[in-house]
């Protein structure tokens, strides 16, 4: 059974006060909080068995690399990836697609083409940008409706034989719409491109099957799911991994160096250059196994409910605007209220203790679209609760009074 309540419980954040006031945490699209099971995973590394991994006989540098390659198989598992080494830890999304970026430098050529949608993070676009001013490449952008969904039709149109990799999210960190990555993957293999998706939204709301899927590349962070902060991973198809060259230099990525020559290490340690992020990484296992004990399908019906009801409460406030009202979105709510600035806005619901995000959320492409310059953004997690939301409403209403 689905109990918030004590789910409330793992989390030790949630008790405190924030300006005097029981902390009510709606910025769970910038990150999640975490559980106590992940705290003690991350403190347990460091208090009994903290060593550098494969690079030791000794009992404690084995005992930390099986509990870090234990993590890579459980994050290849819970992705339903054919093989272990098509999981690379990176430091997060944003260095994975920098590290696939950085690999396309050597496979583009002038006049191919590249596809980004409109409703993308900037770590989604400006890795790729900063590629095609390398390689000559064209970036080309689809477009979205009003409503913030993608204009299939269109990215039907863009699509050729010189398209050679389309990148779009999963699921938009901005507005919460999830896209149609399914199709979008499908049409691109008809042409020939690959595709990468940036999945750092989506993952602490669905579970990613990447072999029903087909992606060609995958990332996610774990600070987005109940994880921890600088460690990510990045999955990648056989082929493609071994066409790329590697990202950095140093140790654990070489096979042999000499001062005339250096081989490189197979996969995935190819990409893994120097000491990882290795309590983040088992903790990372820790809050995928975490994540996995609720069960993605409760996390989904009651994050729905929670969207559901708090979008009912939000637009019975006179002069508010929903922006991202796609028919296939999870549970985050952009708004703003007419005549009044986000920032505002944010400002007055803090002192009030609710945590939630102002600005253009690294997407100032759709804020352009919409013409705005932000908007406030609740975004709701499975610990969330309606009571919460009937908190951020009373403050919002709030803040509408002392700013109209």
């Amino acid at each position: 059974m689905f109990d918030v309540n004590e789910i409330r419980k793992d989390f030790p954040i949630l008790s405190r006060k924030v300006n005097g006031q029981p902390l009510v945490y709606l910025d769970n699209a910038a990150t999640t909080q975490k559980p106590q099971q992940v705290i003690d995973c991350i403190v347990d590394y460091y208090s009994n068995y903290n060593a550098n991994i494969h690079r030791g006989v000794h009992s404690l540098s084995q005992e930390a690399t099986d509990a870090y390659e234990g993590a890579r198989k459980k994050i290849q598992t819970h992705f339903n990836i054919a093989n272990a080494h098509e999981v690379i830890f990176t430091a997060g999304a944003t260095e994975s697609i920098n590290l696939v970026a950085n690999g396309f430098t050597e496979i583009l050529k002038k006049g191919d083409e590249l596809i980004v949608s409109g409703l993308e993070h900037h770590s989604n676009i400006v890795p790729w940008q900063m590629l095609c001013e390398r390689t000559g490449a064209i970036l080309k952008v689809l477009p979205i409706h009003e409503d913030g969904s993608l204009k299939m039709d269109v990215f039907k149109t863009l699509l050729s034989e010189k398209t050679k990799l389309v990148f779009v999210n999963h699921i938009s960190n901005a507005l919460g719409t999830i896209n149609p990555i399914k199709e979008i993957i499908e049409l691109t293999h008809q042409n020939g491109g690959a595709v990468l998706i940036d999945g750092a939204q989506a993952c602490s709301h669905v579970r990613p099957d990447l072999a029903a899927l087909d992606c060609d590349f995958y990332v996610t962070s774990a600070h987005k799911m109940c994880g921890p902060t600088g460690v990510g991973m990045l999955y990648g198809k056989e082929k493609w991994l071994e066409k790329l060259p590697p990202y950095q230099g140093g140790g654990e990525m070489i096979a042999e160096v000499t001062f005339e020559k250096t081989t490189y290490a197979g996969l995935p340690h190819k990409f893994e250059a120097g000491t990882p992020n290795i309590s983040g990484g088992i903790a990372f296992g820790a809050a995928i196994d975490y994540l996995n004990d609720i069960g993605f399908e409760a996390i989904a019906e009651h994050e729905n409910e929670l969207l559901n009801y708090a979008t009912q409460q939000l637009l019975s406030i006179k002069g508010l605007k929903i922006y991202g009202t796609s028919a296939e979105k999870t549970s985050v709510i952009s708004f703003n209220i007419e005549g009044i600035h986000p920032y505002d806005i944010g400002t007055i619901v803090d002192k009030l203790g609710i945590a939630v995000r102002t600005g253009h959320h690294c997407a100032q492409p759709i804020m352009n679209f919409y013409k705005i310059p932000g908007t406030v953004r609740a975004s709701f997690a499975f610990y969330n609760t309606k009571k919460e939301i009937d908190i951020l409403v009373a403050a919002v209403k709030k803040a509408h009074m002392m700013l109209s």
